[in-house]
């Protein structure tokens, strides 16, 4: 098949990459023929499972390969030629599509220091129940449809929890979705075409960054900084692109959660008005936010800025009900696309969301929910600081950390050796606009009580 030379500075990985590419292009493989299974592969060329499944994974995340489950990875029918490949290079990695499959797929490992949801015991489970036996016992019509905008007491609750942070809508103005990502992905389809210049976090969401990609967009990355963003790299970005949007997240930010001061949000609206361009707001995690804070919204009353947020983070992810906010021309044509491309979200989920959110024992849960995250934090930062990690930000809210150490410079390479250990690790390409490699690690708070966990990370530097 192919040689690969273990004492080339060429890592493995691309070697790998590149032997099949060759082989591909020439029609040495044709189409539809299997691939070595990873296992075969890696017993054959005497190299790492894991250094084999990244490979592969480039593969198939460059077009090369197409996998099936359960049957093994096949040549695709029409590699992508190089210049269609986003990062095509040394530095490219997977994309976020198939971050969002391992992260799911993986769940059951017992360490999940890389995820992105809170654990059951932290969520507002006995709401949620008291919510299913309010229901049940009203018997509830779960025959046709709900309203194309959301069920309107909850539509007109969200109304009044965005006046409480000085936003000022109509329950009009306010069209429930499918958790935040729905929220997100309907404004992108409704804003962004094939090529148009679109400004996100460097580095930032995975799930939004890949339906942008998948929409054609031309990901342009603001670099984040402690205190918000690099204001210096922004106005050159905008001046440079002149971007149709920007999407964002100032508030206890994925993955850094880093927050942006007054200052910053003041100047991003101030080039927003300047140059004619929206701003996307995802504040999903305004209810773990100890600090009555502005946001964007709350400073420009949805001119410019269309909000998003969700109640899934804090009630359940299971519930999956979010929400966006806009001006009511843009709303109302967000409202169209959400019934055309799935007619209503589920009243059910809304009516169960909302009954916990009327429960008088909510306000109390997340204040709760705010004081155990502030310790989370605390105690993962100074173990991590105790093994020589460096931290991006210390929030002391929210659920994530930024961190990264001199002598782990690959955090993917250490993300597969700790699936090895059950540890689900977050590593930093994952979360960049143009997929480059990363020695960054996102950590979850709510899940780094265990010590295995650090002494996995500790045993790596001398590796």
């Amino acid at each position: 098949m192919f040689s690969i030379n273990p004492q080339s500075p060429t890592p493995l990985v691309v070697q790998i990459v590149e032997g099949f590419r060759v082989l591909i292009q020439d029609g040495s493989l044709r189409a539809g023929s299997k691939a070595p299974s990873i296992r075969q592969f890696a017993h054959a060329h005497e190299v790492s499972v894991f250094t084999v499944v990244d490979a592969y994974d480039r593969l198939v995340a460059q077009g090369y390969f197409a996998s099936r489950p359960h049957s093994g990875f096949f040549v695709k029918h029409r590699p992508l030629s190089a210049n269609e490949v986003p990062g095509h290079g040394p530095n490219f990695s997977f994309d976020s599509m198939w971050y969002l499959r391992r992260i799911f797929e993986n769940r059951a490992l017992r360490m999940k220091p890389g995820c992105g949801w809170l654990p059951s015991d932290w969520l507002f489970q006995e709401g949620v129940r008291r919510s299913l036996r309010t229901l049940a016992a009203d018997n509830v019509d779960l025959g046709g449809y709900g309203e194309p905008k959301g069920y309107p007491p909850l539509r007109q609750l969200v109304r009044d929890l965005l006046a409480e942070q000085e936003i000022a809508v109509t329950s009009e103005q306010v069209l429930l979705t499918h958790g935040s990502s729905q929220a997100m992905d309907l404004v992108a389809r409704r804003l962004v075409r094939p090529g148009d210049a679109v400004l996100v976090d460097d580095p930032g969401y995975p799930n939004l960054l890949f339906s942008l990609r998948f929409l054609g967009a031309r990901l342009i990355g603001v670099p984040r900084t402690a205190s918000g963003y690099d204001l210096a790299a922004l106005e050159r970005l905008v001046i440079e692109h002149q971007p149709k949007v920007f999407f964002t997240q100032p508030r206890l930010q994925s993955p850094t959660g880093s927050v942006a001061q007054l200052a910053h949000l003041h100047r991003v609206m101030q080039l927003a008005d300047k140059h004619d361009f929206l701003v996307v707001e995802n504040d999903i995690y305004a209810d773990l936010d100890p600090e009555p804070r502005p946001s964007l919204a709350s400073l420009d009353q949805l001119r410019r800025v269309i909000y998003i947020s969700s109640f899934s983070k804090t009630i359940s992810p299971n519930i999956r009900v979010g929400y966006l906010a806009a001006s009511p021309d843009l709303l109302e044509d967000l409202a169209q696309l959400k019934m055309i491309s799935g007619l209503t979200s589920s009243e059910f989920s809304e009516r169960l969301a909302y009954g916990a959110l009327i429960d008088g024992r909510w306000r109390k849960h997340i204040k709760g929910l705010r004081e155990r995250l502030a310790k989370a934090h605390e105690a993962a930062a100074a173990r991590l600081l105790a093994i020589g990690f460096e931290i991006f930000s210390e929030p002391k809210a929210g659920i994530f950390l930024w961190a990264r150490h001199p002598d782990l410079p690959n955090a993917a390479e250490l993300a597969y050796k700790a699936v090895e250990q059950d540890i689900l690790l977050g590593p930093g390409h994952l979360f960049s606009p143009e997929l480059h490699a990363s020695a960054w690690l996102r950590f979850n708070v709510a899940f780094c009580d265990d010590p295995a966990v650090f002494a996995f990370l500790d045993r790596q530097r001398s590796v």
